[in-house]
């Protein structure tokens, strides 16, 4: 149906003079179905129901369960909103805002779990996963918390509940097919819902409603069984509720004794969940006795149990010890003098009324349970929250006079939830921005994201969203985050999760950073040496390293020397003929000078160098390397770096050996010393105490944690490496200490 502006012509001249009174007026509900009529009168649902006898239903159901007349009202001009140009302005007009915000509200979890049911079924029926879509129990899940997020004003939940029952009666008096997913929903979200908010009458019906859909074998069958004995069992269990109620009260006990029906649902679930034969469920047939005081209570319980035959470990005492949501009653299962199963519950008017109103939580009760059955849990936040919920509407009638606009006090205040332009709800901390639900889209989506719309605006990025919002982000197709959502003050993220991953974008980006340069001072190198054509990944390779970038890091970050890609890069000079070789090696007998106290045997006056690579020191055993115009580079005997030299050039090894004089005098060398720990307050403090205490100096310290564990890396001087194995062993035995060795 076309869109249209609205004012309906019999009240117009009323609204001008009255509109601040009317929502509190005894005739907005005749007045609202008025306002109505002409554009629903001959609009259906897409379930096929006129949308005038649907809003006229779901009155009358209101109205059975106590709802008051604004509500009623509310469930008319719901409907109308979407037949109208500017349904708020329309409506508060005529009726008040807090008409206007009430129906509006109402509207848009209609579109909600409409739209929630449209992405359910196309991705049941998708050959590939759809981004962004969800699973159909996760996204029922997240209808059943949009719902709850919507309840600030609780009428929105009782107006869905009530319009839900009445599209559940539309289909099985029509006989028509149930679309999918509504009947499904109907049982995990709306029925529990309304069990939890004590609203028994919508709950029962609409569980048996929605089950008679989903396994109607099943449903016929059990009704069956039931139908079968109907007549004897309800016979039975009035002759039991009369002789009851004559024989307490001739023992002086004023007692209520009142049949329970049973619902098919429960019966089967009953079934399923302690695996019963149907013979074996004790509550199909099922007394209430309701007396005056405690006493009484276990007074009628006593000539239950001594007229009855009581079944063993069918007996629970919930008024000694309630349970946790302060659910009382007297719980036993006996058996007649046919030998029949009777449940009996014992309670008082007052515990009565505390379960009747759900403030009890009967949904706890009969789906969890102290026993508990199928895995059914009750606890947690989410519950609650629902327990709070349960007290607001036993105030329900006491607010209708007050404004409808009026919100609950901040139950969901931590959560909100809005939705995708797919209709996928996604749950969000209160205060978050179309940044914050970008990242929980997608880590990418949330790097590129630049712009957002909200309900179909532009928005800046830092704008707080609100509950049931639609959020669109524009991307760029290439970029990151920017800085300034890091910083709280400018108030574009919220979520911890997505400033985690902003953060991880920086760090890469400082990785990668370091990787450049450290591949610009490689490639410069290769330049000078003419050889450009080498491959950087067999360059790395023969170096190592696993990766080209792997190698390009630590030259980044100054921890390998380019003299190391100097050596591989360069040939290896013409190998001398061996008997001059050999004439070198006999050249002199050993002195004892030699640079750094290293005695070069057989060339007195060679220059030598230690190598940096690996750090000897005494008493390490050593050798020594010809290098071209720097003398002899002397090396630790298992240094990986020499292994590849002599690999390629054996001919230029020389022997050598530390001078006599080696560790006295004060002769010093550094070593490199690498330490593996968990992360701690402390941890290099105490780390340093321990080469302090030991006398030796610690000229450089490179730390480096990721996820927890720190990496360290030592250079200290010491005079004999062999004394270094004693306070590494001290070193590993710090509490946090993985391991200390040698580098």
């Amino acid at each position: 149906m076309k869109s249209l502006s609205y004012e309906h012509p019999t009240t117009a001249p009323v609204i001008a003079a009255t509109a601040h009174s009317l929502p509190g007026q005894a005739d907005a509900l005749v007045r609202a179905r008025a306002f109505a009529e002409p554009l629903l009168a001959s609009a259906v649902l897409d379930t096929g129901e006129n949308i005038l006898a649907h809003a006229d239903a779901v009155a009358h159901i209101l109205k059975d369960i106590g709802g008051s007349q604004a509500m009623q009202a509310a469930s008319y001009l719901v409907y109308a909103c979407d037949h109208l140009n500017k349904p708020h302005e329309v409506i508060g007009k005529a009726f008040g805002s807090n008409f206007a915000d009430l129906a509006m509200e109402t509207t848009k979890l209609v579109r909600v779990q409409r739209m929630a049911r449209l992405a359910q079924l196309s991705a049941s029926h998708a050959t590939a996963p759809i981004p962004m879509a969800q699973t159909v129990a996760a996204q029922t899940e997240n209808v059943r918390k949009m719902l709850l997020a919507f309840s600030r004003d609780l009428r929105v939940v009782m107006l869905r509940l009530a319009s839900r029952l009445q599209t559940l009666r539309h289909f099985a008096a029509s006989k028509l097919t149930v679309p999918p997913g509504l009947a499904s929903e109907a049982l995990q979200v709306f029925a529990p819902l309304a069990n939890r908010l004590g609203i028994w009458e919508i709950k029962w019906e609409m569980e048996d409603l929605s089950f008679r859909f989903l396994e109607p074998d099943t449903y016929r069958q059990v009704a069956r069984l039931l139908d079968e004995k109907r007549v004897e069992r309800e016979a039975h269990v009035d002759a039991l509720r009369s002789h009851l109620a004559r024989d307490l009260a001739s023992q002086g006990i004023s007692a209520t004794v009142q049949g329970r029906p049973k619902h098919i649902y429960s019966i089967v679930k009953k079934m399923r969940g302690k695996s019963l034969g149907f013979d074996q469920v004790y509550d199909i047939r099922a007394l209430r006795i309701v007396v005056p005081s405690v006493p009484d209570c276990y007074a009628a319980l006593g000539w239950v149990h001594s007229h009855f035959t009581p079944v063993p470990d069918e007996f629970d005492d919930y008024i000694a010890r309630p349970k946790t949501n302060g659910y009382q009653s007297l719980h036993t299962v006996v058996r007649d003098a046919a030998g029949k199963p009777i449940e009996v519950q014992v309670r008082t008017q007052a515990m009565h009324d505390h379960a009747e109103t759900g403030v009890a939580a009967h949904w706890a009760y009969k789906e969890a349970g102290v026993k508990g059955y199928a895995g059914v849990s009750a606890s947690g936040e989410y519950d609650a929250k629902i327990a709070v919920l349960r007290q607001l509407l036993a105030w329900e009638r006491d607010l209708s006079g007050a404004q409808l606009g009026d919100k609950g006090a901040g139950f969901f205040d931590d959560r909100i939830y809005v939705l995708t332009p797919d209709a996928a709800i996604v749950e969000l901390p209160q205060g978050a921005t179309a940044v914050d639900f970008a990242y929980s889209v997608h880590t990418n989506l949330g790097h590129r994201c630049r712009g957002a719309r909200v309900d179909g605006a532009m928005v800046p990025l830092n704008t707080p969203l609100k509950n049931g919002q639609t959020v669109e982000v524009s991307v760029v197709k290439e970029g990151g985050p920017s800085r300034d959502w890091l910083n709280p003050e400018l108030g574009f993220l919220a979520s911890h999760r997505a400033r985690a991953k902003v953060r991880a974008w920086f760090n890469a980006l400082a990785v990668g950073e370091t990787v450049a340069k450290g591949r610009e001072a490689v490639e410069k190198l290769l330049q000078r040496e003419g050889k450009t054509a080498v491959k950087l990944e067999d360059l790395a390779s023969q170096l190592g390293f696993n990766s080209a970038d792997n190698l390009f890091e630590v030259v980044g970050k100054d921890e390998f020397s380019l003299r190391n890609i100097e050596i591989v890069l360069r040939p290896p000079e013409p190998v001398l003929p061996h008997d001059e070789f050999l004439l070198l090696k006999k050249q002199k007998p050993p002195s004892q000078s030699g640079k750094g106290g290293v005695l070069v045997v057989g060339v007195d006056s060679l220059m030598t160098q230690l190598a940096k690579c690996c750090k000897p020191a005494p008493p390490d055993a050593i050798c020594g390397f010809v290098t071209r115009g720097k003398g002899v580079s002397v090396h630790r005997a298992d240094c990986s770096n020499l292994r590849n030299m002599v690999t390629r050039s054996g001919d230029r090894v020389i022997e050598v050996q530390w001078g006599g004089k080696t560790g006295g005098g004060g002769s010093v060398y550094p070593v490199d010393v690498a330490v593996e720990a968990n992360d701690r307050q402390g941890l290099l403090r105490d780390i340093s105490e321990v080469f302090a205490k030991e006398k030796m100096n610690v000229i450089g310290v490179q730390t480096q944690s990721i996820r927890g564990i720190a990496w360290m890396t030592f250079t200290v001087e010491v005079s004999d490496s062999g004394r270094l194995s004693k306070v590494l062993g001290i070193v590993a035995e710090l509490n946090g200490v993985r391991s200390a060795r040698r580098r």
